[in-house]
């Protein structure tokens, strides 16, 4: 992996930071919400102030002296974007998150946000690889996140929306597979109704794990105990293990949808989109390519659409056959008839489709130029160049009423001109992304990681958005030693959120 450093802000060594690891660290707030905000979306902003803050997952991180524990990185957004000096650093070390950190516990791995409590405050939920560890909540407020609230068993891709379409802000959990192998046996799976208190208690509990229809194996479904009549059972249940990967009102009713992929047994692994409604889920199709998932309007027709990203490791058609695929949201749903498929052969887009490139290896949705169309980043995180292999980029393509089109597309590298940093082979640029509105302009900017960076350190980048696009000029980078925490193995920047 590539070692060379990226440096743009000194070096903030907390006071707490101890050798490799975290002690106990307060929970530093953000700045307050200034008096002319912003106009980031709300989903994104923990303080109100109108700027989207970023989370930046760090599940490798060594923290009190426990390799793998991992922790979470939020930077304030501001008029002027993102400052290393303007961050909270979250661990099961810091004071008020509930638990202590664990080796290999992976806290951080999976992150997700929006208002749970309906304060006017976005909140944060934070999980982790580990099994037993469930999920902890940070609290919106007007001068950052606050306080920490544990979820028991929950801890796997957590997701918010609103899936009932009552206004109010959901929270879909799952739990990690209780077994491994070909055929895992059992998984808990629920959704918490909103609004949720700041003690943990949602409005409602609906289970919607039906193990009964796992594999033939016949037994009871005990997720519904609780709240049998919540359950969703016979073909409208979720079946065998599934790990929840995005949000979007996919058939236009103002309810959100969960799109995820859902385990088909015997090691084969399948996308599916669980429809919201009133009364729980019903499951429909997704397009089968194995990479990211992201949902957006796309063709601005009002109803969000589900882009795909490529799967480097179907070896039943290559990498060099692998396209992105975009399904387009109707008052039906996703049907397998109204996709488009591309790589990047598609005509404007910048390089060639290659072996390894990894075309979405992550996807982000959102309207960077402000057309009322939504814009699709890519990451390809295989790119060769340079003489650099897997060295890594990100694209922005824009959205328009036919689909996604490589016209006015913009690819981005660590030798693209103003961008810090130089391309080196295992960076792996373009790990995660995500698109939003760090300076409060009105346009979404891009945030890119590259977990190889610096021997799987890890680092990020922000892109300034407007009416053109995205661009390099403008443009910062992060890295674990910039925010003062620790930075060996880290694979600072995945997720990003």
């Amino acid at each position: 992996m590539a070692r060379a450093r990226i440096r743009l802000t000194a070096p903030l060594m907390a006071a707490a930071l101890v050798g490799a690891g975290f002690a106990a660290l307060s929970l530093a707030p953000g700045q307050a919400a200034a008096a002319t905000a912003g106009k980031a979306d709300r989903a994104d902003d923990f303080n109100g102030d109108g700027y989207a803050d970023l989370v930046s997952g760090a599940a490798g991180g060594t923290v009190s002296g426990k390799a793998g524990a991992g922790y979470v990185a939020v930077t304030y957004g501001s008029p002027t974007g993102l400052k290393a000096t303007n961050k909270i650093l979250i661990s099961r070390s810091t004071a008020g998150v509930p638990g202590s950190a664990a080796a290999k516990e992976g806290f951080g791995a999976y992150v997700t946000k929006g208002d749970l409590d309906g304060d006017g405050f976005s909140d944060l939920v934070i999980g982790s690889t580990k099994s037993t560890t469930g999920a902890v909540v940070l609290w919106g407020s007007a001068s950052g996140l606050t306080g920490g609230t544990g979820i028991a068993t929950y801890g796997r891709t957590p997701q918010v929306g609103d899936f009932d379409g009552d206004g109010k802000a959901d929270l879909a959990l799952l739990a990690a597979m209780g077994s491994y192998g070909d055929d895992p046996e059992h998984q808990a799976a629920a959704l918490w109704k909103g609004p949720i208190t700041r003690a943990g208690a949602p409005a409602k509990k609906l289970n919607f794990m039906d193990k009964s229809e796992w594999w033939g194996y016949g037994k009871d479904d005990a997720t519904c105990v609780d709240d049998p009549s919540g359950c969703v059972d016979g073909p409208d249940s979720t079946t065998g293990p599934v790990f929840f990967e995005a949000v979007g009102d996919l058939n236009g009713d103002s309810r959100d949808d969960l799109a995820l992929r859902s385990y088909n047994g015997d090691g084969m692994w399948n996308n599916t989109v669980l429809y919201g409604s009133a009364a729980g889920f019903k499951r429909g199709w997704a397009p089968e390519t194995q990479g990211a998932l992201a949902a957006g309007d796309v063709n601005g027709d009002g109803i969000d659409d589900l882009v795909v990203g490529s799967d480097p490791e179907d070896s039943d058609i290559g990498d060099t056959m692998q396209k992105v695929t975009l399904a387009f949201g109707s008052k039906d749903g996703l049907k397998g008839d109204r996709t488009q498929e591309f790589d990047q052969s598609l005509p404007g887009f910048y390089g060639a489709q290659e072996d390894g490139d990894h075309l979405g290896s992550c996807v982000a949705v959102g309207d960077v130029t402000g057309d009322g169309k939504a814009d699709v980043a890519l990451g390809i995180s295989g790119e060769d160049f340079s003489g650099q292999t897997d060295a890594g980029a990100v694209a922005l393509l824009p959205g328009s009423a036919n689909g996604v089109t490589g016209t006015g597309s913009v690819v981005l590298n660590q030798n693209s001109a103003d961008v810090p940093g130089v391309a080196e082979s295992g960076d792996l640029f373009g790990s995660d992304c995500a698109l939003l509105d760090v300076n409060g302009d009105g346009s979404r900017d891009l945030a890119a990681s590259a977990t190889g960076e610096n021997d799987s350190s890890g680092a990020v980048w922000t892109f300034p958005g407007s009416a053109n696009g995205v661009t390099g000029t403008g443009s910062i980078a992060l890295n674990p030693t910039d925010l003062g925490a620790p930075d060996a193995k880290a694979f600072f920047g995945s997720p990003l959120k």
